[in-house]
Order: structure tokens, then sequence, then C-alpha cells
């Protein structure tokens, strides 16, 4: 299994890096770069008309190599490619409409499509796996009622989501913590009671084409992620979170992910409650870093390490639960 996984791995990245150099060209040629905002850090503008949707490329080679190695999907590993596939649909829609107008779909509207999707992957997780509570570190497993866990699970689904999305404000951010990400749920799908050697096969996968991708999304950045590629990843390790029982450590996990969603409901919060003043000098909390002088690499890098410790403790309490639950 360690072997197909390597092999599953390289095979992504290298497809992605190969692919990605015709992909962009084709981008420029449509004209789908990205609209800068004009409320964001000013040293972003050099970046306006970078070609975006680069996640669809990435999602496209994980799901299509996953058909072609392993055939049709099993049950099991149908919703985390049902989260790539139709979050990403949603996130490909908003970044046309970003490219075209410099508008997006609107947030309510968004957030509704998300949450209609999340409620759908909830019930099919719920309905697939039979499950019935999560699984909690020194403690063991919490059973809730079925309708209580939907919907708790449809949170988990979109607050992951967004918070990707968020934290994709820098070049290589989003990609490389969530490689950090996807590594420590590819650890807990190898090691997990049962195994879940689809899962891990699938996490790898992802692995690898994100490490293709982030070859060109490095600062400076040849490529966006977009939503297409933020919003369905996110929702992806959410579903892969659930259905391995560890959704309880998933903010450990995605630290960074929470941070950055969190700096901004603090911000709005502080601005309203005292009629104008900021906690930061600009959310998301990347921002306020390199408004403070940081170099764009140097907050990568730094919220990479975080992302990387994050990683190993999550897995530290991963393994704590399953030893207490053996």
């Amino acid at each position: 299994m360690t072997l197909e996984l390597i092999q599953g791995l390289l095979l992504a990245f290298a497809l992605l890096v190969i692919l990605m150099p015709p992909y962009i060209r084709l981008l420029q040629h449509f004209g789908f770069g990205k609209r800068i905002r004009e409320e964001g850090p000013g040293s972003h503008i050099v970046k306006e008309g970078t070609p975006t949707m680069g996640g669809l490329l990435v999602i496209g080679v994980a799901m299509g190599l996953y058909a072609l190695l392993r055939g049709f999907p099993e049950r099991g590993v149908i919703p985390p490619l049902a989260a790539l596939a139709g979050v990403g649909l949603l996130g490909g829609v908003d970044d046309y409409l970003n490219a075209r107008t410099g508008e997006g779909i609107s947030v309510r509207q968004k957030l509704l499509w998300q949450t209609v999707f999340a409620l759908f992957f909830a019930w099919q997780i719920q309905q697939t796996y039979g499950l019935r509570g999560f699984r909690v570190p020194f403690v063991g497993d919490v059973f809730v009622d079925p309708t209580v866990y939907v919907f708790f699970a449809a949170f988990a689904i979109v607050a992951s989501s967004n918070g990707v999305n968020i934290t994709d404000g820098l070049d290589g951010l989003a990609g490389g913590t969530l490689i950090f990400a996807f590594v420590s749920f590819l650890i807990v799908a190898l090691l997990n009671v049962p195994a879940q050697p689809n899962i891990a096969f699938l996490c790898a996968l992802i692995i690898g084409a994100l490490l293709g991708f982030l070859w060109f999304n490095v600062h400076p950045a040849q490529v966006f992620m977009g939503d297409s590629g933020s919003l369905s990843l996110g929702a992806a390790l959410a579903v892969i979170a659930l259905i391995t029982g560890q959704i309880i450590v998933l903010p450990l996990i995605g630290i960074i992910f929470v941070v950055e969603t969190a700096s901004v409901a603090l911000q709005v919060a502080y601005f309203k409650a005292t009629h104008g003043r900021r906690l930061f000098r600009m959310s998301p909390i990347h921002h306020h870093f390199e408004l403070g002088g940081w170099d764009e690499e140097k907050i990568t890098l730094r919220f990479w390490i975080l992302a990387i410790l994050a990683g190993l403790l999550g897995v530290t309490l991963f393994l704590a639960s399953i030893q207490r639950l053996a």
C-alpha cells in the first residue's frame, strides 16, 4: 500500500506539472485573470490579471487519476469525490464571473449553495456509514441523534470550505497548508481502525496534485487556485475528516484555516462594536502581518511551519484516541 501511495502521489505531481503550462496559456487566452479587490493591500495590484481557476486542474487530475487507477469508486470514497466535483463547480462559476465582471457570486448566494451541498454530503455520509457520533480524543465515541449529526457535519463542511477560501490570499499559502492537512489525514486513514486505504490513496493523489500546483503558485505566482480549488478542497478535507471519524481534530489540523476565519469574524465584530475602529490592520490576519512589514514569503513559510506542527499534534491526538478505544 505504501508503494501504491508513493506512485500515485508522484504520478499526480508529474501530470500536474506537465499539464499546467498549457492550462495557464488556455486561461490567458480566454481572459480568466484574477481581479484584485481595491480594498486589499496595495502591493497586490501587480497580481491583477494573473490566471486563476488553477484549482480546477488540481481536482481534475486527482479525480481523473483515481478513476483511471482504481476504476469506479466504491461508495465509501464517493462523498469526498462528490465534494470535489460539486463544490468545485460552484467555485468555478464564481471564478468565471470574477474574471468576466470583477464580481463573483454574492456571499449570500454562495453560502446558500454551499449549505445545500454540505447538507447533501452530510446526509450521504451518515447514510453510507451509519454514523451517529464523533470520536473524541481521550474520551471515546460520543453519540448524537442522526439529524444532529447531519447538521453538525454540514456546518463543519461549510466552515472548512470557507476557511480554506479565506486563507487563499497569498502565493502558496492555501496550497501549502492544505498539503500538510491532507498528509495528516492520509496517516489517519492508514492507521485507522479499520484502515481506509481508498481514502488514503485519494489523499495521496490530492497531495501530489497540490505539490505540482505549488510549483507554479509559489511567489511570484504564475497561477492562482481560485474558489474552484479552495472551496472544493476545503469541503473535501472536512468530508474526509468525517469519514475517518476525526472531525473533532480537524480544527487543530487545520488551525491556520480556523485562525484566518476567526480573524475576519473578530475584525467585523470589533468594527461594528467600536463604530469603525479596527482590531487588525487588515483581515484576514495574513494581511495584518503583510501591512506590518513582513514579506509575503516569510508569512507563507511561517504559516506552513505552524500547519506542520498542528498536523503533528492532530495525528498525535488521533493515535491517543484509537489506543484508548482499542
